[in-house]
């Protein structure tokens, strides 16, 4: 079968699903969208609150693990990525957080020219509606719909937890998306009208109405096809056939931070050493693809509620039965939350200019997967560092396009990231016990008041750290002089025309946040990019930075 577009994407994901909408807007473009997974239309991706499944279904997400990572004790640590229409945007938790002006003044520090935060703003504006309505740094007409929750109504513990931050010296936030990320204050969600605001629904739904893109599930992409160092095509798995579509202008790999460098590797661009072992023809030698894979960390630090006001008393199946019958009917109540309400951004040492630690709280005491919930009433709050040091690097070791792909992070690899998760523990600890949850707070559940010690510390967070689900910067872009930079600053592979790659594994480095708005806002201005239109002019918006933050921590 022999079929021809202008533009082929690989992945209908966080960013493939931006790119088909914003590439087909015009009508005079051609697109095949291409995705390994089916259909989103599951209760379970569309219910806010039961984000725990499909993250954890072999039907929606990849279920891939890491080899043994030598700093969690050998532990193998599950690394689940969207393999279904939306992508990871169907199966995370839907916390939206830009990330801080920093991070993406660092990635152009980085090599990455051009991605400074204020030439960034008027894409994270341009992909969103905020329910607070437009602003200088917020968008009001995007299909992205962002809000504030319920305004934290649901439940006394949400602000008891921001009153909590700031009687610990670290002040509030009225939108940390915006002027401030740095304190504590409301934790906006990608919801609209009770229901998720995935990629899916809010860019491909639309795009999917025009004539000029082809929306192709169930495929297993093979290989980009190459020549004279071009790539003119991709080969696939269809329905049991192996078919190729040809490129007109573009093939754009949006397969995530695991899935684009595999591709790229089973293509022959890569590191040699990785590719002629895999038995991979060289075509481009490219030693970054797959490196520099970073992650955040995190961990549930628990106390028991001496108040019958959490969650945990609606985890029956009677309960759980009226939450669903209520989204259901009304698309309101616990079920259009991801119970995410509350949130804190806080530096761990003097000496750093913006955040690196992050706090969600829920009213709640459980495992992120909804397993394990303490019996009784409790709260938590997932927290861990996000500018970690360590780096990673997954890589292919056959030309077998359905072998799993081999994933290390190197976690805790550095003394500061190390001493960074001490840090983390004790200013949690301080935070929790401050007065404004003395009505709420019982016995510290875990880490548990017995771990004090740098030893204890160490060996608690190795043994109970998770991911928090956010593997990005495997295809970073960098300068031309960048021997590990894969791409350059307009997302395209280095020595090879008519391939970029446009999703989370082109960040140089992590963001301190969660990682679904950065990614859509990347393929915003990538749409640009594409299209040859000129890009938005740059913001020029005030962003907080502690006045004393080399001298102070908070």
């Amino acid at each position: 079968m022999q079929e021809h577009y202008d533009y082929i994407i690989v992945g209908a994901g966080s960013a493939g699903c931006v790119l088909a909408d914003r590439l087909t807007e015009s009508g005079e473009h051609t697109v095949l969208l291409v995705e390994k997974g089916g259909s989103d239309s599951s209760i379970f991706i569309q219910m806010p609150t039961a984000l725990s499944y499909p993250m954890n279904t072999e039907k929606y997400a990849w279920q891939f693990h890491t080899d043994k990572e030598g700093g969690l004790d050998g532990r193998e640590m599950h690394c689940p990525r969207g393999k279904v229409l939306g992508g990871s945007s169907s199966i995370n938790g839907m916390v939206y957080v830009r990330g801080h002006a920093c991070d993406f003044d660092e990635w152009e520090e980085q090599g990455a020219k051009g991605w400074n935060y204020q030439n960034c703003v008027p894409y994270f504006k341009r992909a969103e509606s905020w329910s607070g309505g437009a602003d200088d740094y917020r968008g009001g007409d995007g299909p992205l719909a962002t809000n504030n929750g319920n305004d934290m109504r649901l439940n006394p513990l949400y602000q008891a937890f921001i009153d909590a931050g700031e009687q610990a010296g670290y002040g509030k936030t009225d939108d940390y998306n915006g002027y401030r990320q740095e304190g504590f204050g409301p934790m906006h969600m990608t919801v609209k009208n009770g229901v998720r605001a995935s990629t899916s629904n809010v860019y491909l739904k639309r795009a999917l109405k025009r004539s000029n893109l082809t929306l192709r599930t169930r495929v297993h992409s093979r290989k980009v096809i190459l020549q004279d160092q071009r790539a003119v095509g991709l080969e696939y798995e269809h329905n049991g056939d192996i078919c190729v579509a040809h490129a007109n202008k573009e093939v754009i790999l949006s397969a995530g931070s695991i899935g684009s460098p595999v591709l790229l590797q089973l293509s022959g661009i890569g590191p040699r050493e990785v590719l002629e072992k895999a038995g991979v023809e060289v075509k481009q030698e490219l030693p970054g693809v797959g490196e520099n894979l970073q992650d955040h960390l995190e961990v549930y630090f628990q106390y028991w509620c001496k108040q019958p006001v959490t969650l945990n008393s609606k985890l029956g199946l009677i309960s759980k039965g009226l939450i669903g019958t209520r989204w259901i009917l009304f698309k309101d109540g616990l079920g259009a939350t991801n119970h995410f309400e509350s949130c804190g951004f806080i530096r761990s040492r003097a000496g750093l200019k913006w955040p690196n630690i992050q706090y969600h709280f829920l009213p709640a005491a459980m495992r992120y997967d909804g397993q394990a919930a303490v019996d009784g009433h409790g709260f938590q709050v997932h927290v861990g560092p996000n500018k970690p040091e360590s780096r990673g690097k997954v890589w292919i070791e056959s030309s077998d396009p359905h072998a799993k792909p081999r994933i290390l992070f190197n976690y805790l690899s550095t003394e500061q990231d190390v001493q960074d998760w001490r840090d983390t523990i004790r200013l949690t600890r301080e935070i929790l016990q401050q007065p404004a949850l003395t009505p709420f707070r019982g016995e510290e559940i875990q880490p548990g008041a017995s771990v004090q010690s740098d030893e204890e510390i160490d060996r608690w967070v190795r043994e109970n750290v998770e991911s928090a689900y956010h593997p990005s910067c495997s295809c970073k872009m960098g300068a031309d002089d960048d021997p590990m930079a894969v791409l350059d600053e307009e997302c395209q592979v280095r020595g090879v025309q008519g391939l970029r790659v446009v999703d989370s594994s082109i960040f140089p480095t992590i963001t301190n946040g969660n990682l679904n708005a950065p990614t859509i806002m990347v393929a915003e201005r990538a749409a640009d990019m594409i299209l040859r239109k000129a890009l938005l002019p740059a913001a020029n918006v005030p962003v907080w930075i502690h006045p004393n933050y080399r001298h102070q921590q908070r």
